[in-house]
């Protein structure tokens, strides 16, 4: 994990939005996170599965069950502008 390019980012952005395939916990959003906590406390939004088993289906319907679309991370993004 570059942890100088995400202080260095959330200094520049003042806001930081991670987006994963992934669970929530334990997953990148956590890890930048805790960068963030120890170094550079920074308003952020994570875009992850919500602590669910997974499921089948095709990627675009998993990405729509999971709100993991890219209209579901501009909308955390935008919430997180807002602020």
């Amino acid at each position: 994990l570059d942890a100088a390019a995400i202080i260095e980012s959330a200094t520049r952005t003042g806001k930081v939005v991670t987006a994963e395939e992934h669970q929530r916990l334990g997953g990148l959003g956590g890890s930048v996170a805790q960068v963030l906590a120890e170094n550079i406390p920074t308003p952020m939004r994570m875009v992850a599965v919500q602590d669910s088993f997974g499921e089948s289906g095709t990627p675009t319907q998993l990405m729509e069950k999971y709100g993991l679309t890219a209209e579901a991370i501009v909308a955390r993004s935008l919430e997180l502008i807002a602020l």
